[in-house]
């Protein structure tokens, strides 16, 4: 779990007061440097536009050559020996307002008329600022951005299974680690405060918590190279008519957090003639007024009990509207933080929203008492606190725990439709409680529910091509929602043991596969006891599972493609690509999505793109059709 470090209270109150006249040199230096480290590792304690404009803005002021404006704010460190970066990775100089972007604009023309350039025949391009972790790949090692000049190497990510975002390769130079949003929300919002701190915990050297490694393995997270993000470009009429539309338009090109948008010229002419400072580049610049806050009253507290018996509460607002959006609602986190920060009815809190990141509490202006809930919102069982959170310890009971389970379930086997959030409201109201009741309905009885003639039919035709249908036994496993078990788990797992084995594993068993650790192996042994009975009731209806290759099975040098590394791409006629990668691994392959100087074999379906191809030759990797794939098995 990651925990907040909270900051001192001395420098959480020069924050609230925001008066860094009040402050020596030395004071407000090192206010500074803290606030930095905290934005960080992703608790921060100022918003950028008062880091800016209200604390740097009054060094500036004071000592316009002070060393501290032109040194790139460095990311959090890792265990490592630092090296230098193969080329410099600046901070990049941010404006909040289209002026400052049109001040921008004539320096640029300024620098166009130096070189006799014509200057309205420029192009510009603008993309997502990632809000993410910084880092450079070379081809050879990633390293983080360190202080722009030296970083640590962080390889390690890409061995764990990070995939590069765009076309998949290697060596794109300065880019960021980042974590879809959706898939943060959904899985990772009740463990991490927020995707920044999840970020830093990918890089982490020991103990990868099984949250990150999922998200690895599921492709989630990416580092994404600067060159390849989606953009948009024109002239600087264009910029100016269109404004608006840009800066609402290109953040949402991409499902990751921005907290921005970066404008930057092409020529690069006009690159080397503006140069750069010690601290960024001259020819490119931020626009980040998509941060928004808002003062916003609390009207109530409403708990929720999730799929784990956590009680999680939402702070219910007053309407307003924030980043071009109607709010109403936000995460308060954990109720020790209702607790402690006095989130009550009628508290004043200050909001943020940055561009399409879900609203956060900031600070709480005036507290009133909180009602912490002493019983379940959707039992009654009386609560039990756990570390900062509280949970309802009645899960065969609980009608939140059991929907969201049953939702759950059928999410992530991920082939069967209708069996949504207010189809299992209705069916749980009529006494189903388990998805082997599920699968034990007739349509007689579902009409008898309420369901209509069609309805019914569609409902049971989807329940039988969900065991009709192939899926992986990793992610049928993970489809029981084991605590510690996300489907990462769950396949690392599966490359140890068969599906039915698991349930007789000792601790000993668990803990010696690579990123079980004694607590993680503890929590298996104790919740695959609970699933055990539900689990055999459920497979033994006739699930069409794909079996995990064992690695036992993978050493063995049978099979011609044992031990090699294999990306599919393009259309494949034998079968789809996620069949043939499934066939693939039974084979004792492995199977990547992005070729890399590690890639044995690339197997080209149809349309699949020239440039693809040399790539691949280029790297030395041997590039073959999908017939001569097929015809090593003859």
């Amino acid at each position: 779990m990651n925990k907040n470090h909270t900051p001192p209270e001395a420098i959480l109150k020069i924050a609230a007061e925001a008066r860094p006249d009040r402050l020596s040199d030395d004071e407000l230096v090192e206010f500074l440097k803290v606030c930095n480290e905290y934005y960080r590792r992703g608790e921060p304690i100022l918003l950028d536009a008062v880091y800016d404009f209200v604390f740097l803005e009054e060094l500036r002021r004071r000592h316009p050559d002070h060393p501290y404006l032109e040194t790139v704010e460095p990311e959090k460190a890792f265990v490592g020996k630092t090296v230098a970066l193969p080329e410099m990775m600046l901070s990049t100089e941010k404006a909040y307002s289209k002026e400052g972007i049109e001040k921008w604009l004539q320096r640029v023309e300024k620098a166009a008329q130096e070189l006799g350039i014509d200057f309205e025949g420029l192009r510009f391009r603008a993309t997502p600022k990632l809000d993410g972790f910084a880092a450079y790949d070379d081809g050879k090692m990633l390293y983080t951005r360190g202080d722009g000049r030296k970083g640590t190497d962080i390889s390690r990510v890409f061995e764990r299974g990070l995939v590069v975002a765009g076309d998949g390769r290697r060596g794109q130079g300065a880019g960021e680690i980042v974590v879809n949003q959706r898939y943060f929300a959904t899985h990772l919002a009740d463990y991490f405060e927020n995707a920044r701190n999840f970020q830093a915990s990918i890089i982490k050297e020991k103990d990868l918590e099984e949250h990150a490694l999922a998200t690895i393995q599921n492709h989630a997270a990416v580092f994404f190279p600067f060159a390849q993000l989606p953009d948009w470009q024109g002239s600087v009429k264009e910029i100016l008519e269109q404004f608006e539309t840009i800066v609402h338009a290109v953040p949402a090109k991409v499902e990751y957090d921005v907290d921005g948008v970066i404008f930057e010229v092409t020529d690069v002419r006009i690159r080397q003639h503006m140069g750069a400072t010690r601290h960024h580049h001259r020819w490119q610049i931020a626009y980040k007024n998509n941060i928004e806050t808002a003062v916003v009253k609390v009207l109530r507290v409403t708990p929720q009990t999730s799929r784990s018996g956590r009680v999680n509460p939402v702070a219910e607002l007053e309407p307003t509207k924030l980043s071009g959006a109607m709010i109403s609602r936000a995460t308060a986190h954990h109720y020790k933080m209702v607790k402690e920060m006095g989130i009550g009815e009628d508290a004043v809190i200050e909001l943020i929203r940055s561009g399409l990141v879900i609203p956060k509490i900031e600070r709480v202006i005036v507290p009133q008492p909180p009602q912490i809930p002493e019983t379940c919102p959707s039992c009654g069982t009386a609560l039990i606190w756990d570390s900062d959170y509280l949970y309802c310890p009645n899960p065969v009971q609980c009608p939140a725990q059991i929907e969201n389970t049953i939702e759950h379930f059928f999410r992530t086997l991920g082939n069967i439709d209708g069996f949504g959030e207010k189809t299992i409201e209705k069916l749980h109201a009529a006494g189903i409680h388990s998805v082997y009741q599920i699968y034990q309905l007739d349509r007689q009885y579902l009409q008898q529910l309420g369901f209509g003639e069609k309805t019914s039919q569609n409902l049971l035709d989807q329940l039988a091509r969900s065991r009709r249908d192939s899926i992986e036994d990793w992610r049928f496993l993970g489809a029981f929602g084991i605590y510690r078990m996300g489907l990462g788990n769950c396949e690392r797992l599966l490359r140890h043991f068969p599906l039915l084995a698991i349930f007789d594993l000792t601790l000993d068993d668990i803990v010696s596969i690579e990123g079980f650790a004694q607590k993680t192996g503890e929590a298996v042994i104790a919740n695959l006891a609970k699933i055990k009975n539900d689990f055999m009731r459920i497979h033994a209806l006739g699930f069409n599972l794909a079996r995990t290759p064992l690695r036992s099975e993978q050493a063995q040098p049978a099979s011609p493609i044992a031990g090699k590394t294999i990306v599919f791409t393009g259309t494949m006629t034998h079968g789809s690509r996620e069949e043939m990668t499934r066939e693939a691994k039974r084979l004792g392959a492995k199977v990547a999505s992005a070729v890399s100087g590690k890639t044995d074999f690339l197997v080209t379906g149809e349309d699949v793109g020239a440039a693809k191809i040399s790539a691949a030759a280029a790297k030395g990797v041997k590039v073959i059709s999908e017939v001569e794939y097929l015809a090593m098995f003859d």
